[in-house]
């Protein structure tokens, strides 16, 4: 007996490895348990709500300089260049705060950092609606503020929501979570050209908007696949409404803005179309993973990469038609936008079987700091170096204008090719990943 007793209790982790977890989903670390439940609580439920609503509002806030960008170029007097630093000035911030978030996430009391970081980007949106036009660089260095506030927030909810539900939900709650990008996203360009045309204010966009206030090859290819899709959201987030107008021009179908406040139609109309499809394909993923997993291992990989292939495809499409029809322009954007949808719960669902949990913010936050990096970080600002450097050589007209956007653009289509040679590549190895994950 005393020797079945031995044996039984050298069997059994140490205490500091089987209470791991229990507290992950209140801020807290501790070891690894697991626990019997019959299901989420309510509570639960509600987090998940609160995190979704809030998602909502950090992607509302992204979007609303693209939404009035023609309004914000001309009242800061911005050159297609500076315009593009812009953004890139808010992804750089925020991406090099994630890792810090990341880091402290998997330390401290998530809810408190969540909190803070909420209460500063809230703070720093509403202050930047008080800028003056003299002080332009103040207007940049707010977006970079922005860009550390929101960085506490996506990094952290995420693994909360895959603490607080178990693998087969956590897929549907993920689903429901990343389906507020895409609306929050396009709710952004709709909020800030309706603030804009319904006040004659462009900063009105900003007020409302305070006012609703690292384990394997896999993730490698994986991340890369995922900045890849960065890259390419970045950059037609940033430039299609703008895109569109000068398409516009040279069809004869707009006159050029020489009002304070431009016609906004272009985002309002690509607003809803980033919400339609990005609901769409959230949800078509999500399911295509669910059912498609039953049948093959690599499905989830597999999915990504089809989907950036027919993305690329239609993006191509698209502008090779813009100079001549607006209406079939606007109809391969969708769809490309549709397929790109279809990866985000799915690529962050890689993530989190191939990472081991007390590694999970981490793994998010260095995920965040590549995809950014690499992608949507520099793809706004590139894309307005290379339409600078093509207006620059030849005549300055209206049909330059355009053929130098529809130039750089078509590098958008190419590095969503390579997205999906990357989630190719992860395909290759998420068997293995996966099983070493479970096993530590």
């Amino acid at each position: 007996n005393s020797l079945e007793c031995n044996t039984s209790l050298q069997s059994q982790p140490p205490p500091e490895e089987q209470n791991y977890g229990a507290t992950a989903a209140h801020g807290r670390q501790g070891p690894i348990v697991s626990v019997s439940r019959k299901g989420p609580a309510k509570r639960d439920y509600l987090i998940a709500a609160v995190l979704c609503y809030t998602n909502l509002i950090n992607f509302m806030d992204w979007f609303l300089v693209p939404g009035i960008l023609l309004d914000i170029q001309k009242y800061f007097k911005l050159s297609d260049g500076d315009t593009g630093l812009l953004q890139t000035v808010f992804i750089l911030c925020y991406m090099l705060a994630a890792p810090v978030f990341g880091y402290l996430g998997d330390r401290y009391n998530r809810k408190i950092i969540l909190g803070a970081g909420i209460f500063f980007w809230s703070g720093v949106t509403l202050s930047s609606s008080f800028i003056s036009e003299l002080y332009y660089w103040i207007f940049f260095l707010s977006r970079g503020l922005v860009g550390i506030g929101t960085a506490s927030y996506s990094t952290i909810a995420p693994t909360i929501i895959a603490d607080l539900f178990e693998e087969g939900k956590r897929t549907t709650m993920l689903s429901v979570f990343y389906i507020f990008i895409p609306v929050g996203s396009g709710l952004g360009y709709a909020l800030a050209a309706g603030m804009a045309g319904l006040t004659g204010d462009w900063h009105w966009a900003f007020r409302v908007s305070y006012s609703l206030s690292l384990v394997g090859w896999s993730f490698v290819w994986s991340s890369l696949g995922l900045t890849a899709m960065a890259f390419v959201t970045g950059a037609l987030g940033m430039w299609v409404p703008l895109f569109l107008y000068r398409a516009q021009l040279i069809q004869g179908t707009v006159s050029p803005c020489l009002r304070e406040i431009c016609n906004s139609s272009n985002s309002l109309i690509f607003g809803g179309i980033t919400i339609g499809t990005g609901i769409l394909g959230v949800i078509a993923g999500a399911e295509a993973a669910r059912r498609l997993r039953k049948i093959n291992n690599k499905a989830d990989p597999l999915i990504c990469a089809t989907s950036m292939f027919i993305s690329a495809l239609c993006l191509y499409v698209a502008l090779m038609v813009a100079q001549t029809s607006i209406l079939a322009t606007f109809i391969f954007i969708a769809f490309g936008e549709l397929f790109l949808s279809v990866n985000w719960a799915v690529v962050t669902d890689i993530l989190l079987y191939v990472v081991t949990p007390r590694r999970q913010s981490t793994a998010i936050a260095l995920q965040i700091l590549v995809s950014h990096l690499l992608g949507d970080a520099g793809s706004p600002y590139l894309i307005g170096i290379i339409s600078n450097a093509i207006q620059a050589k030849n005549a300055h007209s209206f049909q330059w204008s355009f053929w130098s956007m529809q130039y750089s653009f078509i590098v958008c289509a190419f590095v969503g090719v390579f997205g999906g040679g990357f989630f190719l590549l992860t395909s290759l190895y998420i068997e293995e990943d996966r099983k070493e994950a479970e096993q530590l």
